[in-house]
């Protein structure tokens, strides 16, 4: 293999067939007329590199501005990276993208999943694929090698998960890896996920309804031919680095961590793999849980992750930090956790929780942290007196059949409150009555830095976009100090989803002190969230997992891993480049397609920063702008409307978008001085019933020390 540079592949289009790592073709499969064609993947990459990058770029020139979620031109692009199926570990992982049905209001999202279906695919000689239209029946692909076919699925039309996976395989072999939807995405339930055979999930952005709309149950694949990498000793060398040696599989017991009762229970795993992709080094199967299930006819062992532990205990019980450790003092003080006594630990009820999101095909992120906890506070606040919410029972978190029946109803969109709350919270919330159902104060959460101070929040954990929070600062993962919850909300405005589940922040513990002393204007915490944005771009594209990747003692990993896997040094610069190029091109879809702007991006946000933090502090709305401001200036985006500028397109290759959003009116010119008009901050009910119920406590003060 020739040692072609990046800018020699780019400049010269008979060098691009030499790269490895790619398969060459996309599938293209229109559901409406049955016609299977290929798309060239070289005509993209390695420019959009692979995964995310590559989607963006086809989503931009082939879904346009009025495309609903649920339309026949909404189109779901899934997309391999160019080191799936080489064996670097953690390349196993792919993408995907679409018009999310979760999102609020409906827009262009991201996803991504692990399992093996993405190796098998290459396997199959396709870099991914894209799905549009809509069949006439309930139906299934299935891809062997150069033949795709849609075939009806009338009789998996209804199964679950589970029950789908084993029906795909009995029918066509255990080598098949299939992705497939459960109840609720054929329900068009807007909190439907898509599961691949190794339980991994396309959880947020509601893909699982997008399959539903087009009547489309599961995609199988088998392939017979092989990923060829560029540098077989690279590959060995990222094998033995790559999140250290001494990440060793699991053991066959392992003990529960989430500090509930339970000891130690056994591990079994008997569908599918565990791995990703072939050779991986990490540790997915120390998440595989197993326990109480939904179903009887349905063995119990997942691989969870991060959100399933909320399922058992909620803010019950307070950990000590372990001192212990000898880089305690160095990583920062430990922050403990809010109080909020919403409900006891219970082991056995959170693994049937989990069970059913896994098998009717749901996001587990709104079920564990939105719904049961917005379940639980109303309840304390009185809110549900003399209402059942379709269940027929009282309204109790910690009865199990009370749960199994709202979940069920809620996939099969059965009754009044199922069919509500099938669109999901933030819509279901809005129908019932925002103000009430959303800003109502609970009283029940305590900050235990403040030692045990009251600090309220309001019974939704709403964090924009229809999503709910995460580490923004409040609710679940919300113990966080001010610069890091001001840049995760930086990071979620900027997004239509949760990004913060694959745009993880971290910073250096040099910056600490100064992003303390003043969080809204730290240079350093504007250059770590950029930072943290792209390598979310890159770790999509190239692709690896969150556990692996960034990697901030080994910042070349990522170009290394594309170098082993396709033949030439893409050096860490020009990835990072490409990773501008990619959120460049998603802001373009966000504005032409949306109508996206920063009023729309700020509001968002603001109500959860109008929130009491641990510490009992609230974001200023002056500062908060004037942060935005410094991240807008440094992204090349006009601080008016938060639009790219036409040199910001043009400097990353994108001329070709800014005719068009010149064409349509959305380039601003810059303007000859730095200037932009805050306004008032947005209009939220919750302080107003903060204020009223301080005010309140004071007159009953004060007529209470009038009293003789």
């Amino acid at each position: 293999m020739p040692n072609y540079s990046a800018k020699d592949v780019l400049e010269d289009p008979k060098n691009i067939g030499k790269l490895y790592g790619y398969c060459g073709k996309i599938a293209r499969i229109d559901l409406t007329t049955g016609e299977i064609s290929r798309v060239d993947t070289y005509q993209y990459v390695p420019r959009y590199v692979g995964g995310r990058m590559l989607i963006h770029r086809i989503f931009w020139d082939e879904v346009h501005p009025g495309t609903g979620a649920f339309d026949e031109g909404n189109k779901f692009i899934y997309m391999s990276g160019p080191t799936t199926g080489t064996g670097i570990p953690a390349g196993g992982r792919s993408a995907a993208c679409a018009i999310g049905p979760s999102v609020n209001p409906e827009q262009f999202t991201f996803g991504n999943i692990g399992g093996w279906f993405a190796t098998e695919l290459k396997y199959a000689g396709y870099d991914g694929f894209i799905i549009e239209g809509k069949a006439q029946q309930p139906s299934i692909i299935k891809i062997e090698d150069d033949q795709i076919l849609v075939l009806p699925a009338g009789d998996l039309w209804g199964m679950r998960i589970h029950q789908t996976q084993r029906a795909l395989e009995e029918r066509f072999g255990h080598e098949y890896k299939s992705m497939v939807i459960g109840p609720a995405g054929e329900k068009l339930v807007r909190i439907a996920s898509i599961t691949s055979a190794n339980d991994c999930c396309l959880a947020k952005g509601g893909f699982g309804a997008v399959w539903g709309s087009k009547n489309l149950k599961a995609v199988t694949v088998h392939g017979s031919g092989v990923v060829a990498p560029a540098d077989l000793e690279k590959i060995k060398y990222l094998r033995l680095n790559m999140n250290k040696p001494s990440m060793s599989p699991s053991p066959i017991l392992h003990l529960d961590k989430f500090g509930v009762p339970g000891g130690e229970f056994e591990v079994r795993y008997d569908r599918g793999n565990v791995a990703c992709s072939p050779g991986c080094n990490q540790r997915c199967n120390a998440l595989l849980l197993n326990g109480a299930s939904a179903f009887e006819d349905e063995p119990v062992n997942h691989v969870e992750k991060c959100v399933s532990a909320s399922t058992f205990a909620w803010g019950t019980d307070i950990p000590a930090p372990d001192f212990s450790d000898p880089y305690f003092e160095e990583q920062g003080k430990v922050i403990l956790p809010d109080a909020y006594n919403l409900w006891k630990a219970d082991y056995e009820k959170g693994t049937i929780i989990n069970d059913l999101c896994n098998e009717y095909g749901i996001d587990k992120w709104e079920i564990d942290v939105w719904l049961q906890t917005w379940l639980a506070m109303c309840t304390k606040e009185h809110l549900f007196d003399g209402m059942d919410l379709g269940t027929g029972m009282e309204v109790d978190v910690e009865n199990v059949e009370f749960i199994k029946r709202f979940i069920t109803n809620l996939v099969y969109r059965k009754g009044y409150y199922g069919d509500l709350f099938a669109e999901g919270m933030a819509r279901a919330i809005r129908a019932m009555g925002y103000e009430k159902y959303s800003d109502t104060i609970y009283h029940g959460r305590f900050s235990t830095e403040l030692g045990g101070k009251r600090t309220d929040i309001p019974v939704s954990l709403e964090g924009g976009w229809g999503q709910s929070v995460h580490w923004q600062g409040r609710g679940y993962e919300g113990s966080v100090e001010k610069p890091t919850w001001l840049a995760a909300n930086i990071i979620r405005m900027q997004s239509t989803r949760d990004a913060n589940t694959v745009e993880h922040f971290h910073s250096k513990i040099d910056h600490h002190a100064s992003a303390m002393a003043d969080p809204y204007h730290d240079p350093d915490l504007i250059a770590a969230i950029i930072n943290v944005q792209n390598n979310a771009e890159i770790k999509d594209s190239v692709i690896s997992c969150e556990w692996q990747s960034p990697d901030p003692w080994w910042p070349t990993m990522e170009a290394e891993m594309y170098a082993a896997a396709t033949g030439y040094p893409m050096t860490a610069v020009e990835l990072y480049e490409a990773a501008y190029r990619s959120k460049l091109l998603m802001r373009a879809i966000l504005i032409r397609n949306h109508g996206r702007d920063r009023r729309m991006e700020i509001e968002q946000v603001w109500r959860v920063m109008s929130i009491p933090d641990s510490w009992d502090e609230v974001a200023d709305w002056q500062q908060w702008n004037e942060m935005v401001d410094l991240v807008y200036e440094a992204r090349g985006f006009d601080l008016e409307t938060g639009w790219p500028y036409r040199e910001t397109y043009e400097r990353y290759g994108l001329k070709d978008v800014a005719d068009e959003m010149e064409a349509l009116g959305l380039l601003p010119e810059r303007p000859a001085e730095r200037w932009c008009d805050y306004g008032e901050p947005p209009y939220v009910p919750f302080v107003e019933n903060q204020e009223r119920e301080a005010a309140e406590r004071r007159k009953a003060v004060s007529d209470s020390a009038k009293s003789p």
